[in-house]
């Protein structure tokens, strides 16, 4: 069981920058390769980037490629995705989730945490 708590998310203009935090409960952690996803309103829910278990292998949407990075620190049970160069269109809910493998389909992943809002202004 893994159990998962974003934080991190507000308002900031475009152009600027946010780094989304996920904490994670649970001795398991470390085994599971972690994804962030988002859900604008009226839009499916998607994967924006996913690390695997030891961090050795990451995943980028071309959305967000060269814009975001997702990093881990299996020490401190914590999986980030730093957000620079936002735009309008990035605004969202993000949610991290937990998958026992690198999975880019949304229904492969087990845990998800609740969401953390991101808004960008223009």
């Amino acid at each position: 069981q893994v159990q998962l708590v974003e934080s991190g998310g507000g308002l900031v203009q475009a152009g600027g920058s946010l780094r989304l935090s996920c904490a994670a409960s649970g001795r398991t952690f470390s085994t599971y390769a972690m994804g962030w996803f988002r859900q604008a309103p009226g839009k499916e829910r998607e994967l924006t980037a996913a690390i695997s278990w030891n961090g050795g292998g990451t995943y980028y949407a071309d959305s967000v490629k060269g814009r975001f990075t997702i990093s881990r620190d299996n020490a401190k049970n914590t999986v980030y995705l730093q957000m620079n160069s936002l735009k309008p269109e990035d605004t969202a809910i993000y949610y991290c989730a937990a998958a026992k493998t690198l999975r880019v389909l949304r229904v492969e992943y087990e845990y998800w945490g609740q969401g953390t809002q991101v808004t960008v202004s223009s």
